[in-house]
């Protein structure tokens, strides 16, 4: 009930067009029912003598009955459309709305694969069924009631015969959805994984075929594509008995209400029941019978989608592990950090501590390098200041106030991360750029480039700074892409600017030139630079060194290359000329 409650709530303003379908399903019902009626009646008028004006007559009503049937008709069709699709919409609406305010751990617990599927299959799955639902439960127990009523009217006896007939029909719906129930869930697990595939290998597409290795990939999506075939096929199976099941024990009474109705025409001389009697009691049957059929089709397709139902629920009442505080602080004062004994991990079940007693001051302004090895936990530790992850244990201070106390916005528009595999998105450079701030003039965009070393390339291309960039920045070499995101992350103005081995992919001059023009022209902005460099980070005023998640050594690049082992198999390695135990 909290399911159909929650996605009933998207139905919003879409309500009219859910309410009339019924409507003139209703009305379409009653048409067709009454059809029947007084085709009987017109066949026993002709059997009891041909009158032009009584058959006139009838047939008008037949015409009227059937005109107004299929306006009906039409209309639910036309209501029910916009009802289905409108609900659909605001139910992708909700979902995306939701997964925005997701924090990563959020995103981490569904996976990317399984949003992908829940926004798309799972939406698409519950508009169908919701279709189903306005169109044909309101339409299969009305036609249902109304056949059953005219069909007792004109045989109550033989009427029976189709009340005898639906507990059967229970117990082999009952049957099969509990067989088929378990597989769909199956299903929709195994349809994440192949999504996830899917993506992974689009995604990674050039190291693919770097390494040759397309055809392990086609297997590996085989694989996943084969077993959602196989569990389909499966669910298939069984549902495809509901069709045979329906079909015998509609032939069957049929058969036998014929075989009854006919002897009693003969052996009372049509008295006890005429022949237009009969032909519309089997006209009810047929309807009464096809009614029970189209309710199992609805409860098969309820079924199918009831999974996804729970799915597209278990998204939209997921509550984000970062909220705003009741009264947030909306200034961020400096760009001052400290870390107090911070711990963390990123899941309960996570074994060990991702980072471990964390105590780190940084002064507004300064210029902070951190080195460490692979998993060492530095964008671990970054992603902490712009609280894209809560901490375990101790705090995070931004400008001297805990960064859980500020305005979520407030503080993520004072803290700005380039990322080393930072995204471009489809647009001009222009666009890209003015997702720092969507008011910079023309001026701010292009001094924001020169400090990010990106103007001279950009006035290279025939377009400059209109020219198109293609999704993911596909078009743009690594390092322009690299100086593009650190431009539009300059755009913010931001109080900590934060380099996440974000200039991997330039040369070593471009980069002496970056953090150049950083320390002359944004002096007051704190600067925090991941790298795998040491020429990166030995001009800043502190280097962390992390190992295992740990701070392992603080210092200058003077005295650390004098007595940190971690910064001096680093610094030896990368600057073979330079003998070790000199300066």
């Amino acid at each position: 009930m909290n399911v159909i409650k929650r996605l009933l709530a998207c139905v919003r303003e879409y309500k009219a067009a859910s309410f009339l379908t019924p409507t003139f399903i209703a009305l379409e019902v009653v048409c067709e029912v009454v059809i029947p009626y007084v085709i009987a009646m017109l066949v026993n008028n002709i059997k009891a003598g041909p009158d032009l004006a009584v058959i006139t007559k009838y047939g008008l009503m037949l015409i009227g009955l059937a005109l107004l049937s299929l306006v009906c008709g039409a209309l639910s069709g036309f209501f029910g459309a916009t009802a289905s699709c409108g609900f659909a919409k605001n139910v992708r609406h909700d979902l995306f709305h939701k997964v925005q305010e997701f924090s990563f751990s959020n995103i981490d617990k569904f996976s990317t694969s399984s949003l992908v599927t829940r926004l798309t299959t799972d939406v698409t799955n519950v508009q169908n069924a919701y279709m189903m639902i306005l169109r044909f439960t309101v339409r299969s127990p009305l036609m249902f009631v109304f056949s059953l009523i005219m069909a007792f009217v004109m045989a109550p006896t033989l009427s029976w015969a189709f009340i005898a007939v639906i507990p059967f029909l229970s117990l082999g719906l009952i049957l099969i959805t509990r067989r088929t129930l378990p597989i769909f869930r199956r299903i929709f697990t195994k349809y994440d994984n192949l999504n996830n595939s899917v993506q992974e290998n689009v995604k990674a597409m050039r190291v693919v075929k770097s390494f040759v290795r397309e055809d392990f990939e086609k297997q590996k999506f085989e694989h996943a594509s084969d077993e959602v075939r196989a569990d389909f096929t499966k669910a298939e199976k069984i549902l495809a008995l509901n069709g045979p099941i329906m079909q015998l024990a509609m032939n069957t009474v049929m058969i036998l209400v014929s075989y009854f109705g006919a002897t009693i025409i003969i052996k009372t001389g049509a008295k006890a029941m005429d022949v237009g009697q009969l032909s519309s009691l089997l006209t009810y049957g047929m309807q009464l019978l096809s009614s029970l059929m189209m309710l199992s089709m609805i409860y098969v397709m309820v079924t199918m989608s009831a999974e996804s139902a729970r799915r597209i629920y278990e998204v939209l009442i997921e509550r984000s592990s970062i909220t705003n505080p009741e009264n947030p602080v909306l200034e961020v004062a400096d760009g001052s950090i400290d870390f107090d004994h911070v711990n963390f991990r990123y899941s309960e079940k996570a074994e060990r501590d991702a980072l471990s007693d964390i105590n780190l001051h940084i002064e507004s302004g300064q210029t902070i390098g951190i080195l460490g090895s692979t998993g060492s936990s530095k964008s671990t530790l970054i992603q902490l200041i712009s609280r894209l992850y809560d901490v375990t244990g101790g705090s995070v201070k931004v400008g001297g106030v805990d960064v859980r106390d500020y305005d979520l916005n407030t503080l993520r528009d004072q803290v700005s991360v380039v990322l080393q595999k930072n995204v471009l998105f489809s647009g001009t450079i222009r666009d890209n750029l003015k997702w720092g701030d969507e008011n910079a003039s023309d001026e701010e965009i292009v001094a924001a480039c020169k400090l990010a070393q990106a103007d001279e390339f950009i006035r290279a291309f025939p377009q400059g700074y209109d020219t198109f960039i293609e999704q993911g920045g596909t078009n743009v070499s690594g390092g322009q892409r690299q100086r593009l995101c650190i431009a539009r992350s300059i755009l913010k103005k931001p109080k900590i600017l934060i380099l996440d081995d974000s200039t991997s992919a330039v040369d070593t001059k471009t980069d002496a030139l970056i953090r150049a023009a950083f320390l002359k022209e944004i002096p007051n902005t704190t600067k925090i630079i991941i790298a795998q460099r040491v020429a990166s980070v030995q001009d800043a005023d502190q280097i962390v060194i992390l190992d295992g998640g740990m701070i392992n050594a603080i210092g200058r690049h003077e005295d650390l290359v004098k007595s940190n082992p971690i910064y001096q198999e680093v610094y030896y390695s990368q600057n073979t000329h330079v003998k070790a135990g000199e300066n």
